[in-house]
């Protein structure tokens, strides 16, 4: 397997980093300084070498520097499995002022789209907002699953974007007095066809990720396994039909149900209503009842096995984005953590306060100070 680490990485204008270059080498990166100063900001720079809007969901308009005028830029020199490649993104600064939609160019030469990211390398996190996505609400679950299945399936997110684009479109002529009967029939059978999809592309997600999680197991790790299962009514289904089949049973509810999703105002079945289900295995609990420490351990192992399933479907290692992560374990806990992600021989980029959090990295980590947008190799 090959392995990928980022050995330079400069951001310009991005937040609150006018400019800053980073060269580090093949190990991890531990970012510490006070809050506020920018830690956070070069992991979600990095998120953006992924397809999509990064880490924090952000409006691309709203990342340039305060009083620039919006453009930024974020490069990156990787290693991995097309050797060195260079990559950049961002929004440019044009005659017509600055552009709306994000650019990648890898080596120079412009990508169609950003899917083209994932040929060399695959990003995933972990964020503190992330730790209410148990007891939060489904979509948050649903969002944090399709990453997961992005992270293999290159043309996962233009599915789920192309769904519900097209599931508008229905809602909308569900909504005038005299829907043309053609253009919904029309409406309706693409809606089945990516609806199955989708969730066929998140059920083996589910079963990829599970069966990792039981060949892996490790009674003795301090992150406990997880039981992952997807409830909703396609899910329940893949498998028991073929997907031309169950193509058909959906379009059928979608057609029989029509004037109650009009009353509604929504589509009421499909993949957008579905559910990431997660129980604490050794407890036998739902994720959603366990304590917060214990749903961290788990959010925790879910991440090291998507991790490790990542790399032997895509061939290379992915490069981990830890947010403040070190300061909700023990020491213990911190050190099997560390230990647990060179073992799968992941570049992994963690912030926190405090430099002693990361004391068992010893010499196997690169550490930054950043303070007010500038940052400094200790």
């Amino acid at each position: 397997m090959h392995t990928v680490h980022i050995d330079r990485l400069k951001l310009t204008d991005f937040r609150n980093h006018p400019t800053t270059t980073i060269d580090v080498d093949e190990r991890h990166v531990v970012i510490f300084g006070e809050n506020g100063a920018g830690k956070t900001n070069i992991l979600e720079a990095v998120s953006f070498l992924s397809p999509g809007r990064g880490m924090r969901r952000a409006a691309y308009d709203q990342i340039g520097r305060a009083s620039t005028s919006g453009a930024w830029t974020v490069f990156a020199r990787l290693n991995g499995p097309n050797d060195e490649v260079s990559i950049g993104t961002g929004l440019q600064q044009t005659a017509l002022g600055v552009e709306t939609q994000r650019k990648v160019h890898i080596n120079g030469a412009q990508a169609r789209t950003s899917d083209a990211l994932l040929e060399h390398s695959r990003i995933l996190w972990l964020t503190p907002s992330m730790d209410g996505l148990f007891t939060g609400p489904a979509g948050d679950r649903r969002r944090f699953l399709d990453r997961m299945v992005l992270a293999v399936d290159p043309t996962h997110g233009r599915r789920v974007s192309d769904f519900e684009k097209t599931m508008r479109a229905r809602n909308k002529l569900l909504a005038e007095p005299y829907p043309d009967a053609q253009w919904l029939d029309a409406n309706e059978a693409q809606l089945a066809e990516l609806g199955v999809a989708v969730a066929s592309a998140r059920h083996e997600m589910v079963s990829l990720l599970s069966r990792s999680i039981v060949e892996n197991n490790d009674p003795d790790s301090p992150f406990p396994d997880a039981v992952v299962t997807l409830s909703g009514s396609l899910e329940s289904e893949i498998g028991e039909i073929s997907a031309s089949d169950l193509e058909d049973e959906y379009l059928d509810r979608l057609k029989s149900s029509r004037s109650i999703d009009a009353r509604a105002g929504r589509t009421l079945e499909g993949p957008h209503r579905s559910d990431l289900v997660v129980q604490h295995r050794p407890k036998a609990m739902s994720a959603s009842q366990c304590s917060t420490g214990e749903q961290k351990a788990l959010l925790i192992g879910l991440l090291l096995a998507h991790a490790r399933l990542v790399g032997e479907m895509a061939g290379f290692t992915p490069i981990l984005l830890l947010d403040e992560v070190a300061a909700h374990l023990d020491e213990g806990r911190r050190a099997a953590l560390y230990d647990m992600i060179s073992q799968l021989g992941c570049q992994a980029w963690m912030t926190g306060t405090d430099r002693d959090l990361f004391k068992a990295l010893d010499n196997s980590a690169n550490f930054l100070k950043v303070a007010d947008g500038k940052v400094s190799l200790e």
